[in-house]
C-alpha cells in the first residue's frame, strides 16, 4: 500500500451552462487557471450571492480556498455543495474532495465515509476507489481513541444515582426519627394525662385533697359555719323585733 494520498482535487467539470448568465463564474475559472487564488475566489463569492444555491459556483470556491492551504474552510463550500448538488457527478466530486480534506487533518473515520458516498454516486472512478482503500487502511492502523467521555458520564451518571440513594436514605431516616420523635411526644403526652389524673383525681373523677389546698369536707365545715353565724345574726334581729310584741302563750295551729 503506498503511502502517499491522491488530492487529486476535480476541477471545472461541472457543466458550464451556468457561465453563459453568470460573467464571475467565467472570470474566477481563468483566474484559477493562472493561480491567482485570491481574485478567484473573490469572483466566486460574488457569483454565489448572486445565485447561492448554484452548485458549481460553490464547489470551484471550495477548490480554490483549499489551494490557499485552508483546509477547514474549503470544507464548508463542499457541504453547500453536497446540499444544492443536482446530479451524482457533482455529489461524487464534493464528496471526493472532502475526503481528501478529513484525511489531510487525519480524520479517518470521517475521510472512509466520504470516500464511500462518494463512490456511491460514482463506482466506476479509480481514484476514489483508491483514496478510499487507503484511508480504511489508515483507519485500521490509527483508530480513535475510545470515547473516555461516555465512560466520565456514566461515573457521573453513578455518581448521582448514588448521591439520590443516600439522600432518599437520609431522608427516610429523618422521617423515621421524626415519626418516632412525634409517638415519644404522644407517649409523653399520655404520660403526663395520667399523672395529672393520677395526682389531682380520684377514681371517680373527683377531685383529690392537695398539699396546701382545703379539703372538700373542710370547704363543707366552713360553708355551714357561715351559714351558723348569719342564722345567729338573723336570729338576734329578729328577738329584738319581738320586744315590743305581745307574749303569745299559745302555739298557732
Amino acid at each position: 500500500m503506498k503511502n502517499v494520498f491522491i488530492y487529486s482535487l476535480l476541477f471545472f467539470s461541472f457543466a458550464v451552462l451556468a457561465q453563459q448568465k453568470d460573467k464571475n463564474l467565467p472570470k474566477g475559472n481563468e483566474e484559477f487557471k493562472e493561480k491567482k487564488y485570491a481574485e478567484a475566489e473573490a469572483d466566486y463569492r460574488i457569483s454565489l450571492s448572486k445565485s447561492p444555491t448554484q452548485a458549481i459556483s460553490s464547489y470551484n470556491l471550495g477548490n480554490t480556498i483549499y489551494k490557499q492551504n485552508q483546509a477547514s474552510e474549503a470544507k464548508l463550500a463542499y457541504l453547500k455543495t453536497i446540499e444544492n448538488a443536482k446530479t451524482k457527478l457533482q455529489k461524487h466530486k464534493a464528496f471526493h474532495n472532502l475526503g481528501n480534506i478529513f484525511m489531510k487533518e487525519k480524520k479517518y473515520s470521517e475521510a472512509v465515509e466520504a470516500y464511500k458516498n462518494a463512490l456511491r454516486n460514482n463506482p466506476k472512478d479509480e481514484e476514489t476507489r483508491y483514496n478510499y482503500a487507503l484511508a480504511k487502511e489508515y483507519l485500521k492502523n490509527n483508530p480513535p481513541p475510545k470515547d473516555d467521555k461516555k465512560k466520565d458520564d456514566k461515573k457521573d451518571k453513578d455518581k448521582d444515582k448514588d448521591k439520590d440513594k443516600k439522600d432518599k436514605e437520609d431522608g427516610d431516616n429523618k422521617k423515621d426519627n421524626k415519626d418516632k420523635g412525634d409517638e415519644k411526644d404522644k407517649k409523653d403526652e399520655g404520660k403526663d394525662d395520667g399523672d395529672k389524673k393520677g395526682k389531682g383525681d380520684d377514681k371517680d373523677g373527683q377531685p383529690k385533697p392537695q398539699p396546701g389546698n382545703p379539703s372538700k369536707q373542710r370547704i363543707e365545715n366552713l360553708l355551714d359555719a357561715v351559714n351558723n353565724e348569719e342564722k345567729k345574726i338573723q336570729d338576734k334581729v329578729n328577738a329584738k323585733k319581738a320586744k315590743g310584741k305581745p307574749v303569745q302563750t299559745e302555739k298557732d295551729w
